[in-house]
């Protein structure tokens, strides 16, 4: 696919898909002979990847230094589940928070619903 074709199924500008590729968050996109990015099913799988986790709000570093692990082979297996399970844990504490401010608002609501707060 082209660039634009998965820009527009990944909902992404093509600058970012070019800024994510610069900046190693997404492995080098194969080109064809004119050196036109031609995304195969590989690289859409990691745009894929990458659009979750920073939609879950893991941060462009941690997935670079994924990415770059990643790309070194088995070796990093270990290095990539630590980081992955580091991740997680933070994740986790976000949610918490999210979960904490939520029923936060939902007793403000509720003075409001009961005429509590004017």
């Amino acid at each position: 696919m082209k660039i634009t074709e998965v820009a527009e199924k990944y909902e992404l500008s093509k600058d970012t898909l070019r800024y994510y590729e610069k900046i190693g968050l997404l492995p080098p996109v194969p080109r064809n002979n004119a050196g036109i990015r031609e995304y195969d099913e590989n690289a859409c799988m990691w745009i894929e990847f990458i659009k979750c986790m920073r939609g879950a709000g893991l941060s462009i570093e941690a997935l670079i230094e994924y990415v770059t692990l990643f790309q070194k082979g088995e070796s990093t297996i270990n290095e990539r589940k630590a980081l992955l399970i580091e991740q997680r844990k933070i994740l986790e504490e976000k949610a918490k928070d999210i979960v904490d401010t939520i029923e936060r608002l939902d007793r403000k609501i509720d003075y409001y619903d009961k005429g509590l707060i004017k």
